[in-house]
């Protein structure tokens, strides 16, 4: 058995203990999600540090012969079991672990149908894992639509009143880019043909490679769809289908419902990792399949993410709800991802890197400091609140590091990453002139903004006397349990480490990142 694949069945090896635990032992069920993390962090930790490094910039790479089945004249159905792991996958595995564990942590004291829960939470895990692994682009479908299930339930059972509105509303956007991403898939699948066996493929690797593509055929260079070209529209179709997950304007509108309506495990998971599988998918096939198209739409997809950073940042200003507040916030920092990847820079991409692994923890952080006023006085309204540190100083404390971190302070991982994304973009109209200079400017705003709704909600929430509109949460305001110290001081540590250590993370990615743009400059 492959490490891959061991990452990919542990969990699902604990989903199944979970539902088969009898009920005077129900403690077991509680602690096998972290369990079951730590197990995969073992086995991460011995993939990135003892395997060497294989073909095509991968470290490790796992190949099995899944379906063959002979279609007469249209030829065999040829499906691998492909699973590879190069520097980003590496990093979001890493990040997705250790965040399925902090969930696993913050969830130990769900009370209702707790077995069915947990299960649901190890098959999204397992489902994450299988995305950052699969090569095989039907594989990458199949783990894709199996991270909805345990999302709609997840959200439609254990929610909030408007539970099963969020979930749908997630369930169908999800579906809706699926459907495309399935479409250019096929149409890939019949366009390539494996230089080895002579079969059609869903191989990334095959496919990657235009000279693999049929004489005719839809994906050729000369390929035409709907009088455009048809990779341009290949690659516009996956834009879309990705930026539906990250999400970026206009295709967010599922995100705000889902986190107010999500418990908060399952929110922690949404943003640390959920969202990362859509920045991975358009990094990994958008341009790993379309580079030369990638190539010319950069102007767009850097205005999408400006666009993102600043929309996204001027409604989290707006809201009352501090969840809300924080998926608006999540929307605009995922927007200097984009940002990032727009620029074909070194600099854009570390820091596009570097983003969604600092993002993953920080949002994860604040997600959690937003559970804690639910769990206490199922009020998360940002109004009603003020003067918390006076009742809850070590507490205030966290938020305090959490929000400052968030909005970019030196010394912290945010801060490395904007800082990157804005020297790619800066740089890119001078190296490639793909991204104009205007565009990084619009996106210091997003920063100011950024700044702005933060401290502002700081300033409400803890300092100031302390008033609130019910008597009786003075009372059940208190600090810290040791569960919660348990979540909320190794994620600051993880932010802190990362601003004062980048090269820890970039290590671990910076030669995939320089591969991947040498790629996109060939072509």
């Amino acid at each position: 058995m492959g490490l891959l694949t061991l990452i990919i069945l542990l969990p699902l090896l604990g989903m199944v203990i979970s539902l088969v635990i009898p009920k005077k032992v129900m403690w077991i069920a509680r602690i096998i999600n972290p369990v079951v993390a730590i197990g995969q962090l073992v086995v991460w930790f011995f993939l990135n540090r003892f395997t060497p490094r294989v073909e095509n910039g991968f470290k490790y790479i796992e190949s099995l012969n899944w379906i063959n089945l002979s279609l007469g004249d249209i030829g065999n159905l040829k499906i691998e079991y492909l699973l590879g792991a190069d520097g980003l996958t590496m990093a979001l595995m890493g990040l997705s672990i250790l965040i399925f564990f902090f969930a696993g942590i913050a969830s130990i004291k769900t009370a209702v149908k707790p077995q069915g829960f947990f299960a649901l939470l190890l098959l999204l895990n397992a489902s994450v894992m299988g995305v950052f692994c699969a090569l095989d682009l039907f594989l990458f479908f199949v783990f894709f639509e199996f991270m909805l299930l345990p999302l709609y339930f997840l959200i439609g059972i254990w929610g909030g009143p408007k539970r099963e509105y969020a979930a749908l509303k997630f369930f169908i956007y999800t579906l809706v880019g699926s459907v495309f991403l399935l479409l250019v898939f096929i149409g890939l699948y019949l366009s390539f043909k494996s230089p080895e066996t002579g079969s059609f493929t869903f191989s990334f690797f095959d496919l990657k490679n235009p000279e693999n593509a049929l004489s005719g055929s839809l994906f050729h260079p000369d390929g035409v769809l709907f009088g455009f070209p048809a990779r341009a529209v290949g690659f516009f179709v996956l834009l879309v289908a990705f930026c539906i997950k990250i999400p970026a304007f206009p295709f967010h509108t599922w995100l705000p419902d889902a986190h107010v309506e999500a418990p908060t495990a399952v929110s922690m998971v949404l943003a640390g990792v959920v969202l990362k599988v859509g920045a991975y998918g358009l990094i990994r096939f958008g341009y790993g399949l379309f580079p030369d198209v990638a190539y010319q739409f950069s102007y767009w997809v850097g205005l999408l993410g400006v666009i993102s950073i600043i929309y996204g940042a001027f409604n989290a200003l707006a809201m009352k709800d501090i969840k809300k507040m924080i998926a608006y916030s999540s929307i605009s920092h995922m927007g200097f991802v984009l940002l990032g990847l727009a620029s074909i820079t070194i600099e854009g991409w570390s820091g596009a890197f570097y983003q969604m692994i600092s993002h993953g923890f920080l949002s994860a952080m604040l997600f959690f400091i937003a559970g804690v006023f639910a769990n206490r006085v199922q009020s998360r309204e940002i109004d009603k609140f003020s003067g918390l540190t006076t009742l809850m100083p070590r507490f205030g404390a966290f938020v305090t590091i959490a929000f400052f971190a968030s909005l970019g302070l030196p010394g912290f991982s945010a801060f490395i990453a904007e800082i990157m994304v804005l020297f790619g973009a800066f740089g890119s109209e001078s190296i490639n002139q793909l991204v104009p200079r205007w565009m990084a400017i619009a996106a210091t705003g997003g920063i100011i903004l950024g700044a702005s709704y933060f401290l502002w909600t700081l300033q409400r929430m803890f300092f100031g006397k302390p008033e609130f509109e019910n008597a009786d949460w003075k009372e059940k305001l208190t600090d810290l349990t040791t569960l919660e110290w348990f979540v909320l001081l190794p994620l600051a540590i993880f932010a802190l480490v990362l601003g004062i250590f980048p090269q820890v993370l970039v290590d671990i990615f910076n030669g995939t990142v320089i591969l991947l743009i040498d790629q996109l400059a060939i072509s």
